[in-house]
């Protein structure tokens, strides 16, 4: 090797995510979450990072609570050995079938000092963020799974007026439910019932883009599962940045 220079000095900089690093644990399945994540993390100050877990796209307790035992694992895999600010597991309905403590259990094996959130932790935040009580949930799960989302946030001290439900099991058709079907099913759900905000579960589910719209035609605030943990998991790193375009929940402290 002719004229081989070795050893030349360099500087370094801040690099991306100087200011915050999060660390998402994403479902093998999800179609959607980092397109939607792009939206609101344009800044390379405050970053996100993702690793995938393995997991069914077929949606049932089984197959949510399968995933546990990879959950540590997976979140390893996000800049190990290095400082992450705030580690997220992906997966709404898992969260509620787990449990939010074994969750973070979990990630904390991985990430000890980090904080952490999931899509249901989050959504209770946002929704205490609108001074919501009264509210309506949306899903696309199966009727077991559903019970449960109903009785986490009733639990919690919410009163859900109305539940509705696209009975979808698979995540690849979740993926490409269109915001017309959405706003079809918020439109006969809030028809005759009065709630403070609204909620939609899942984090395949493709409407971060259309919730300022849909915020306008109902007259009410609304949030979804990667809307909520986007929000949190700033407001958890410590940015209270404001975002417009992007929904009312942008422009709250959590």
């Amino acid at each position: 090797m002719n004229n081989l220079l070795e050893n030349l000095s360099f500087e370094v900089g801040e690099g991306t995510g100087s200011l915050a690093r999060i660390g998402l644990v994403v479902l093998a399945s999800d179609y959607t979450i980092e397109n939607e994540f792009r939206q609101v993390f344009k800044a390379p100050e405050v970053d996100f990072y993702t690793a995938r877990i393995a997991n069914s796209p077929q949606v049932t307790p089984a197959t949510l609570a399968d995933m546990e035992s990879r959950i540590a694992s997976t979140a390893s895999l996000i800049l190990p050995g290095d400082r992450v600010d705030v580690m997220a597991y992906c997966c709404t309905s898992a969260s509620v079938v787990l449990g939010e403590d074994v969750v973070f259990g979990q990630l904390a094996k991985a990430h000890p000092n980090a904080s952490y959130t999931t899509p249901v932790t989050a959504a209770k935040a946002a929704l205490q963020a609108f001074g919501a009580k009264r509210v309506a949930v949306l899903t696309p799960y199966r009727s077991d799974i559903n019970q449960q989302i109903n009785d986490h946030f009733s639990g919690a001290g919410f009163s859900v007026e109305v539940f509705g439900s696209f009975n979808e099991e698979m995540d690849p058709v979740v993926a490409r439910i269109d915001v017309a079907s959405i706003e079809a099913a918020l439109q006969r759900l809030l028809a005759n019932t009065n709630v403070d905000a609204v909620f939609v579960s899942c984090t395949s589910i493709r409407m971060m883009h259309a919730i300022e719209a849909l915020e306008a035609r109902f007259e009410i605030p609304v949030t979804c599962s990667n809307q909520a943990l986007a929000w949190h998991c700033q407001r958890l790193a410590g940015n209270d940045k404001k975002i417009s375009g992007l929904g009312s929940l942008f422009e709250l402290s959590a």
